[in-house]
């Protein structure tokens, strides 16, 4: 299973969902750290990914042979992460037939209502002691 973590600015969200991946999968999964920027990849690297790359066109190219993307709700959302996600990024990700795991983090002015707020690493835990885990048992 191939699963693309997309993040910009620090990449910071991004190392945590890949972290818990590997602690969790190990090598089952392959993941591909996206950055918006060289900083959020590299961050996302260190957190082990097997493999990493940066910017829109990376993005829009790699995601197309994903079979789950994970990343913060921004990454659906033209101009989110201080403008790092572009409107092509923001089409490609929301339009992609992967599953799409979407934390509801944001530093727009967007709220998803009906959602509690939980901290970080117990919705990176849902996504993949639950929700993760169930996709791979039914593949």
């Amino acid at each position: 299973m191939r699963v693309c973590v997309i993040d910009g600015q620090g990449g910071g969200i991004g190392g945590v969902i890949i972290r818990r991946l590997k602690e969790e999968f190990g090598e089952q999964v392959e993941v591909l750290a996206l950055g918006t920027n060289a900083i959020a990849t590299a961050q996302m690297m260190k957190a082990h990914a097997n493999r990493g790359a940066t910017g829109e066109n990376a993005i829009i190219w790699t995601i197309q042979q994903a079979d789950v993307i994970i990343g913060p709700i921004g990454i659906v959302l033209a101009n989110a992460m201080m403008g790092e996600v572009t409107p092509a990024v923001a089409a490609a990700v929301a339009s992609c037939p992967a599953r799409k795991f979407l934390l509801p983090l944001t530093q727009e002015n967007v709220e998803v209502v009906g959602v509690t707020h939980e901290p970080l690493p117990h919705q990176v835990d849902q996504i993949v002691k639950i929700r993760l885990k169930e996709l791979m048992d039914n593949v």
